[in-house]
């Protein structure tokens, strides 16, 4: 957040109330997940597209990105291609099949699909071809608007080991050929149902069963592993076993002071050469953020325990953001470090990153904001003893805690011009200000502009905004009050009522300006006297009639003798005679 008000400010007066549609903050897996709508679709995009959709491949994933500019309130369903068949991808079956979507609360949305999913049409583990079917519902059954996406990964540099931990699943996969001793002497211990293959299937290279190790072994056919919500499947070279976080066979552990979510599993198939059996393990962080106000630090195990039964060396070891690697030169742009420690591999980013968002809340009423960045690390290890190579990839979300922010009031006014002038913020540009409560009632900003009051917004080059009000001292909703005979203290008492976008989240904040003038003018008094009367005559000041007449200690009612007198008091003419008889 910046505390200041920038002169480099876009000044526009506000006209009316928002009437945005209200989005989710956080935009998970679902039918009704982003909000979105689209112009005309082509069959295919790619990088080079221009239309809001964009496709492109990260290492082992395959990334489509939908920019906000296209959000308007329509709701995406998203249908995997194969073949012929359309295949809703609904939250259970995405972290199933190796899907997963990321959404801010403004519709900006990246959907990644691991090249070793369902529905992915590889050839030989090299080509990849990711084909999905984007049907965008309007408020009406008949108004849907639909686009396919098709997008072609070239992958080959497949880890003997790779483990993918997305937001809603855990991938890992292993090269068939790659069959250790005690997995062959394992096999050789299955009972004897086990080793019979189902009668008549006719089924070629395939996952048979598979069997979990937690909390007690459980074997399960492929059928019932998957109607239990488990992905299993081999591809041309590799078998893959996928799971969703938190199932009733997978474990959270302590792994150098990082939780993790953990499963084992062994999975018998049948190869060209008979029946064979992989052991298989997924390790996924949790957690292992810590936070101050400037800095997020991600730490990693540098040594994965569940990952490995030896010691390792690192051949390479990356980070990126939102799936993709970076470069140095890109992270050095934007401050982010890559180091190792004894125990752990660490990632610092700056707070406020421009690869990352900030986010208005309001818990309790009062202004918070919180940031969110996607941070990738990826490591390529290689065991000592049997210099198999593995590959962890991990894509992390990470959202700091709320962070409250101390709204600050430049006060502008220059009492000699009577008028208030101040501003208020700074506010992150999903702030709306819906209406302001004087002593008086409450007006909108329309009715605001309306009177004599003048509300503008100021928008500034780094995404942050500010209010300005200006009042007039004589305006009806301002308080004066004289602390000495010739001052006048006005005072302004409001508050404003903001709403939070997509949320309509409420938040107010109180405001109260003062503001001292010398401009009283006094009464005066002045007379003559003959043989009866006394003639005084009193200017009124700039405080009207209200003052007291007193001879001594006795207060004496002003009578005002002439009907001339009544109509100049009437006229604001100052100056008028009162007769006071003796």
């Amino acid at each position: 957040m910046v505390a200041g008000f920038p002169s480099d400010f876009l000044c526009v007066r506000l006209c009316s109330d928002s009437n945005m549609q209200r989005l989710k903050s956080i935009l998970l897996w679902s039918l009704m997940a982003a909000m979105i709508v689209l112009g005309q679709a082509t069959p295919k995009l790619s990088l080079q597209s221009s239309s809001g959709l964009k496709s492109d491949c990260a290492g082992n994933l395959m990334r489509l990105s939908l920019d906000k500019a296209l959000a308007v309130g329509n709701q995406l369903e998203v249908d995997a291609i194969n073949g012929t068949q359309h295949i809703v991808l609904t939250p259970s079956l995405a972290a199933q099949c190796g899907y997963s979507m990321e959404s801010d609360p403004w519709g900006n949305t990246r959907i990644y699909s691991s090249l070793m999913g369902c529905y992915v049409d590889e050839k030989k583990d090299a080509t990849f071809n990711v084909s999905l079917r984007l049907r965008l519902h309007g408020q009406s059954p008949s108004d849907v608007v639909t686009h396919y996406v098709t997008q072609t990964c070239h992958y080959s540099q497949w880890a003997s080991r790779e483990i993918l931990c997305d937001r809603n699943y855990m991938e890992v996969s292993n090269y068939l050929a790659t069959l250790d001793a005690e997995a062959k002497g394992q096999l050789q211990d299955v009972k004897d149902g086990l080793n019979t293959l189902p009668g008549g299937s006719g089924a070629a290279q395939g996952i048979w069963k598979v069997t979990f190790y937690f909390p007690e072994p459980v074997m399960m056919t492929l059928k019932e592993a998957e109607q239990a919500g488990y992905g299993a499947m081999t591809t041309s070279n590799r078998l893959v076993i996928r799971s969703p976080y938190n199932t009733a066979e997978t474990s959270t552990e302590d792994v150098a002071g990082v939780p993790m979510q953990v499963f084992r599993v062994s999975a018998y198939y049948k190869a060209h050469h008979g029946l064979s059996v992989i052991n298989l393990v997924a390790a996924c962080p949790t957690g292992g953020v810590l936070f101050t106000d400037d800095v997020i630090s991600w730490h990693v195990p540098r040594r994965v325990t569940p990952l490995m039964d030896s010691t390792v060396e690192i051949l390479e070891m990356y980070m990126g953001i939102n799936g993709k690697r970076l470069d140095e030169s890109q992270m050095a742009a934007q401050g982010y470090t890559l180091t190792t420690t004894d125990f752990h591999i660490v990632i610092e980013i700056p707070v406020g990153s421009p690869d990352g968002y900030y986010k208005s809340h309001a818990p309790d009423y009062q202004y918070h904001i919180t940031y969110t960045v996607e941070p990738m690390f990826e490591v390529l290890w290689r065991a000592d003893k049997t210099q198999d190579d593995a590959r962890y990839k991990v894509l992390f979300p990470i959202t700091t805690p709320v962070m409250q922010q101390t709204l600050k009031v430049q006060d502008n006014t220059v009492p000699e011009d009577r008028m208030f002038s101040f501003y208020l913020g700074t506010f992150l540009h999903d702030v709306v200000l819906r209406n302001i409560t004087f002593v008086t009632g409450v007006l909108t900003v329309e009715e605001c502009n309306a009177s004599s009051f003048n509300i503008q917004e100021h928008n500034f080059t780094n995404k942050t905004k500010a209010f300005s009000l200006q009042v007039p001292f004589d305006a009806d909703v301002v308080l004066k009050h004289n602390p000495e005979p010739s001052v006048t203290v006005y005072s302004l008492p409001l508050v404003f009522g903001f709403i939070i976008l997509p949320e309509e989240t409420q938040f107010a904040q109180p405001v109260e300006l003062q503001a001292t003038l010398q401009d009283v003018v006094l009464p005066t008094i002045t007379g003559t006297c003959d043989e009866n009367n006394f003639y005084i005559s009193v200017t009124y000041g700039s405080q009207g009639p209200n003052f007291q007449t007193m001879v001594g200690v006795q207060h004496f009612l002003i009578c005002q003798k002439s009907t001339a007198c009544k109509t100049m008091a009437r006229t604001s003419i100052s100056l008028c005679h009162i007769w006071l008889r003796t």
